[in-house]
């Protein structure tokens, strides 16, 4: 079903006598949902963080004349693992940010990963429930694209300037509905969006050139869609799928969820005046939330 941040989840049920069975594993990574016993993502990445715990200064002493590494965990977000090179030529001060998700494989590149604690904000999530990955069948559907669309396609540059954009408007917002604004305009809300919109037109019409007029259709796509309070998941139940774009069994013959569904009304119709708010004054938004050293000086009349 649907869960935390419109996200699809799902529990993953013992069998019957098999806690019995292996009773010191269930006691450490299982927990009880609707009177079954069912592995807990909670309990696992909790386990998970303190093995990274442990692991992290061995590591550090292997590679402290290289690298720096720490290790930080925030609500809502999984473990990220932060390397930051020693050298001191400029070419190879090139750090990384690492997430590190626990996961389970399901077959046909199909994974189960742990859902990390939301923030004070959100509201609770069962320990028992786990995130769908599908992103295997997200890089097809993109190479897919890449294939079809003009090589200047602007449909990425379009994700990234909409993700921009919403970060920047997020920074401007109270609570409670800064923290609604980001869930409800996640990163796979707007994903979701830009592939349904790529499948109704022609791929030539997103070459870079046309990059304003996709931008704007875009950020109305989104806005019809929190009004209506409808996003379908992508590729779950999806039956317009390119046939280029294989789908394992499990998703083809699942129910459609509704990435909203999760969602008041008030709350998508206050976070659709937001976007268009924040599309007619994207200049300002720009100018009054970004660091002063990403600016561009003002041209002389």
């Amino acid at each position: 079903g649907l869960g935390p941040r419109g996200a699809f989840v799902c529990g993953l049920r013992a069998r019957a006598g098999w806690p019995r069975r292996y009773r010191p594993f269930a006691e450490g990574f299982c927990v009880e949902l609707q009177g079954r016993s069912h592995l807990s993502s909670g309990l696992v990445l909790r386990w998970f963080q303190g093995h990274l715990q442990r692991c992290l200064g061995a590591v550090r002493y292997r590679l402290q004349e290289r690298c720096r590494i720490s290790l930080s965990a925030c609500p809502g977000r999984p473990p990220t693992l932060h390397i930051v090179p020693c050298s001191d030529y400029v070419c190879c001060h090139i750090s990384m940010a690492v997430r590190l998700i626990p996961a389970i494989p399901l077959g046909d590149t199909l994974y189960l990963m742990a859902l990390p604690p939301e923030g004070p904000q959100a509201p609770p999530a069962p320990e028992a429930l786990w995130g769908l990955n599908a992103s295997r069948q997200e890089q097809r559907l993109l190479s897919w694209l890449k294939e079809q669309a003009p090589a200047s396609s602007c449909h990425l540059k379009c994700l990234q300037i909409l993700k921009g954009l919403r970060d920047l408007r997020g920074q401007g917002l109270e609570e409670p509905f800064c923290s609604q604004w980001g869930r409800v305009l996640s990163s796979y809300v707007l994903k979701t969006a830009l592939f349904s919109l790529l499948l109704q037109g022609p791929l030539e019409a997103w070459d870079e050139r046309f990059l304003l007029e996709r931008l704007e259709d875009l950020v109305l796509y989104l806005r019809d869609c929190l009004r209506k309070q409808v996003l379908m998941h992508f590729f779950l139940g999806n039956a317009s799928l390119p046939e280029a774009v294989a789908l394992p069994r499990f998703l083809k013959e699942a129910a459609p969820v509704n990435l909203l569904a999760a969602f008041d009304g008030p709350t998508l119709d206050l976070a659709a005046f937001q976007l268009i708010n924040t599309w007619i004054q994207a200049p300002h938004v720009i100018r009054m939330y970004s660091s002063p050293r990403y600016l561009r000086p003002a041209l002389t009349p």
